[in-house]
């Protein structure tokens, strides 16, 4: 084989066993995980919110923006319910570039897996312990859940990975609410058969065992915009999108039909300062069509403490991305009051 064996990792439970959750901790990432299944399942009328930096990169500003989230929710808590991106898994499109947290623990200095695993589990426990979210993250490499297991809230499928068996497969196996975004090409029928396959019950090969899973009726649909033949950014948030994507559900015989709406990636055209308008149309649209409001059961909004991106470098800006541009703090606190007020 044409790579070098660098050195084995330790497995999922000596990681957990090292970096142990308590009882209580264990008892708050359940309470979280109920609450947003009442939300896929229509027991509760609340309205999620996904929301947080394209990528997690530095621990510190992370627990910093999330916090602030947390005083914002009790404000918010009848209405809306958050849950922060911590996004440690970063797909490039080429392979280029800053892969995540998982990768690179500091961005600034040479890949680092085994210190890598560490660094994101610390910061998933560090989010649940202060903050009291059990958060989100990308399952870019399906075979790292077991890492998180404990101690995560929420799973997206991204649009390159959804049409892979092993994600689905895997997806079928969580405790979960797991998302599945439409892919790159925009073909809704992609993402409608990852959601079938995820809601399924599957023998496969799961870190060297062969298991069982039992289905996850909470697996659901992600509409993140699509691009064209022409490599134009093209959006699917509209009323439009949102009836067609209802039809298709009530044909499907899927359990807990439900999307959540991504404001940004190609329903903006990255332009990150376009997903307030973005959501407020979403909102405007559940108005318009009980089928619609029955369908959409948040979105996902990517906002950090800075507007804007920059690059990796020596007078990095605290707080600000270093890949897709984010929604800085002051525009994201506003958003998320005119949306509860929305709603």
């Amino acid at each position: 084989m044409n790579m070098q064996f660098y050195r084995k990792l330790p497995i999922p439970k000596e990681i957990k066993e090292q970096f142990p959750v308590s009882s209580e901790l264990a008892a708050l990432r359940e309470k979280c995980v109920n609450d947003m299944k009442d939300i896929f399942a229509g027991r509760s009328d609340r309205f999620l919110l996904i929301i947080g930096p394209c990528s997690a990169d530095k621990e510190d500003s992370v627990i910093e923006y999330i916090s602030r989230l947390r005083d914002v929710q009790d404000k918010v808590a009848e209405k809306i319910m958050i849950v922060p991106r911590i996004y440690t898994n970063k797909p490039r499109t080429t392979g280029d570039g800053y892969k995540g947290m998982l990768h690179q623990p500091d961005p600034n200095s040479a890949p680092d897996i085994l210190k890598g695993l560490i660094s994101i589990r610390k910061l998933h426990m560090r989010a649940l312990s202060e903050t009291g979210f059990a958060c989100a993250d990308e399952m870019l490499y399906p075979e790292n859940h077991r890492y998180l297991s404990d101690v995560l809230g929420y799973s997206a499928i991204g649009a390159r990975s959804v049409e892979n068996q092993q994600h689905r497969l895997t997806a079928s196996g969580l405790d979960i609410p797991v998302g599945m975004k439409n892919p790159t090409a925009g073909d809704l029928s992609v993402m409608m058969n990852s959601i079938t396959a995820a809601q399924h019950s599957h023998v496969f090969l799961y870190r060297g065992w062969e298991v069982q899973s039992q289905g996850n009726p909470y697996a659901h649909a992600i509409l993140r915009g699509y691009v064209n033949d022409h490599g134009q950014s093209l959006p699917n948030y509209h009323y439009e999108d949102l009836i067609k994507l209802s039809e298709i559900y009530a044909k499907s015989g899927l359990q807990n039909p439900a999307v959540i709406v991504d404001t940004n990636h190609a329903n903006s055209g990255k332009k990150y300062d376009q997903q307030p308008r973005i959501a407020k149309e979403i909102l405007h649209s559940c108005r318009h069509s009980d089928d619609v409001k029955k369908l959409v059961k948040g979105l996902m909004i990517e906002s950090y403490l800075e507007d804007g991106c920059q690059k990796i470098g020596e007078n990095e800006v605290w707080g600000k991305s270093i890949t897709d541009p984010c929604l800085g703090w002051e525009k994201t606190e506003k958003l998320i009051y005119d949306l509860a007020d929305l709603l």
